[in-house]
Formats: C-alpha cells, structure tokens, sequence
C-alpha cells in the first residue's frame, strides 16, 4: 500500500512540473506584457504632405473636435486599400455636404507595410487634406490590434469607427452602430428624442460599444466553407466564450464603434497586439461594465485575407496569455 501512495505522489509530481512547465511560457509572455498598455511609439505629429507642416498630434484625453473618427488599419494593402477609401471618401463627403455639423476624420495606420501602402494612404491626405485624412506610421509590424489601438489613441471623434482596409463592410452601415450608439445614450441620459439637441448631452460622454456582426450569415458560410475550417471556427468560439464570457457572438467582424469614453477606457488597457484584441476588448467592455450591443452588417469576403489556419493556434496563444495576465492580476487596469 505504501509503494502505490508513493508512485501517486510521484505521479503527482510529474504532472504539476508538467504543468508548470507547459504554463512557464505563458507566465513569461503574460509579464513581458503587463505595462504594454503604456506603451505608446506612435509618432507626437501628423506631417500635412501638401505643406510639408507638422500637425499636433491629439489624444483620447483630448476633447473631441469631430463628430466621428474612422481608423484603417493596414498592413501590405496597396491593393485594396484605394476602393475601400474611395468609397469612404465618397460617402463622407455626401453626408458631410447634407449636414454641416458632420464633420469627420479617417486616420490610417500603416502597420509596418513592405508595400506601397504608405504611398497610397498619403496619396489621400494631399487629395483630401490632412485635417480629414491622417496616416500614422508604426515603422514596423506589430499586428493590427496595435494598430488600431494606436489610431484611437490619437483620433479626435466623438464616435471612434475601426473598420478593414479591405471593405469588406459597406460603410454606410455605420449608421446601424451610430443610431443604437445614439439610442443607449439618449437612454442613460433620461431624455425622449429631443436629447440630441440638449446643451449638455454629449454623445462622446457616454461609454458605449457597438460590434458589427455577421453572426447571421453563419448558416450560409457553414454550408460553404470545408469541414475543417467549420471545426476550427467552433472550436475558438468556444474557446472565446470561456475566456471573455456570453454576449457577443461574433467577436471577430472588423468593423466596431466606441463613443470616445468607452475608447478612452478600453484602448489604455488593452494589450494584445494582433488578432484577439477584439476578445480583449469584450473582457474589458465587462469589466468596465459598458454597454455591448451586436448588430448585424452587410459583410462580402474580399480576396486577400491575411487570416488563415496557422492563425488559430496563435489566437490561442493570446487568449491563454490574456486569461492568465487578467486571472493573476497582473494586467492592472487602469480606471
């Protein structure tokens, strides 16, 4: 009897030094990484390409100027980068001249590109100025949550749009997230319908987030896509919603609008880099217990996806890293 209680203890062992070692890894990144969310590199300045004049870089911290900011993310898009902005463009530029006091602002972030991307994104800014049209430079490649989180970090809207270089969304459907967006305010500040025209209501006061989603169109891709990918696709769902909990089905649509209290909260928190953020952004929304909604867009593929099968194991990288970081306490976050 006591060899077997001596082979378990010993087994015992084993196993948690196993564990301790499959969890060694995490624990280091998990570190490595508790102060990310202060780290900021992006440039202090905008330079205008017309003028060549340098331009005051703002901050989440700073009021807002705009009524809506709009951050492009792009990492070696110099190919579908130019219709998705013209058609941004275009539908700015419409609703801007039918309503004077929609004024706006598309910062893109060009997140390290190998490409001609840069020259594409300021070909814009002389085209449109650089007072509607910015281009932050990251230098090198960090993945596009860091790409984003550096564009709301220095945008100046009272809304703050992330959506995909590849216009995969229309981008008139931002209307969908902006009039719920609208509608949540109008409702913690206790006013009716004429809440929009009060003096004091701001709707960048009101910390609020809104996902696009294409939960809906999940039947029909199921039906498409090999059964391989439908595997991988539920296996990380479930995995999502043990890490960050129920709320929102589809945590990975590019296309999300924060009123700037939420952005201000969320984006100097958060810390992955690359395809989870959208996860971490939902763990943060809990904490912070700011209101969620998921409304359903019009959403098309556009060839040239930069996610692929070998993306998911690192998705499950940051979410274990995440898990960990927030569990131990050793991600703080900052009120």
């Amino acid at each position: 009897m006591e060899f077997v209680w001596t082979l378990a203890a010993l087994l015992a062992t084993l196993a948690l030094l196993l564990v301790l070692l499959l969890l060694r890894p995490i624990i280091v990144e998990a570190y490595k990484r508790r102060h990310h969310n202060k780290y900021v590199d992006a440039p202090a300045i905008f330079e205008d390409p017309n003028s060549l004049k340098k331009v005051p870089c703002p901050h989440i911290h700073d009021p807002a100027e705009k009524y809506i900011s709009l951050i492009v993310p792009a990492f070696n898009e110099e190919h579908r980068l130019p219709a998705a902005l013209d058609e941004t463009m275009n539908y700015l530029q419409q609703r801007s001249a039918k309503d004077k006091s929609f004024t706006y602002e598309v910062v893109i972030v060009d997140d390290g590109s190998a490409d001609a991307t840069k020259r594409v994104a300021f070909g814009f800014v002389k085209k449109y100025t650089v007072d509607n049209v910015r281009v932050i430079l990251l230098g090198r490649n960090h993945g596009k949550g860091e790409a984003i989180r550096k564009g709301m970090l220095h945008s100046r809207g009272e809304l703050l749009l992330m959506l995909d270089a590849d216009g995969a969304t229309k981008v008139n459907d931002l209307e969908k997230l902006e009039n719920q967006i609208h509608a949540v305010a109008k409702k913690e500040f206790k006013l009716g319908d004429g809440a929009a025209r009060h003096s004091n209501f701001r709707i960048s006061d009101f910390p609020v987030a809104a996902f696009g989603s294409r939960a809906h169109l999940e039947e029909k891709a199921l039906a498409t896509r090999k059964w391989h990918r439908n595997f991988l696709m539920k296996g990380f769902h479930l995995v999502v919603l043990l890490t960050a909990g129920p709320g929102i089905h589809d945590t990975q649509c590019g296309f999300k609008m924060f009123t700037r209290a939420a952005a201000r909260k969320l984006f100097t928190n958060i810390r992955l880099k690359r395809w989870c953020f959208d996860v971490e952004i939902v763990y943060l929304c809990k904490r912070f217990s700011i209101p969620m909604l998921e409304i359903s867009v019009n959403w098309s593929e556009i060839p040239g996806s930069k996610v692929n099968l070998l993306s998911i194991p690192h998705m499950l990288w940051e979410l274990a890293i995440m898990s960990f970081g927030y569990w131990t306490g050793m991600w703080e976050i900052c009120i």
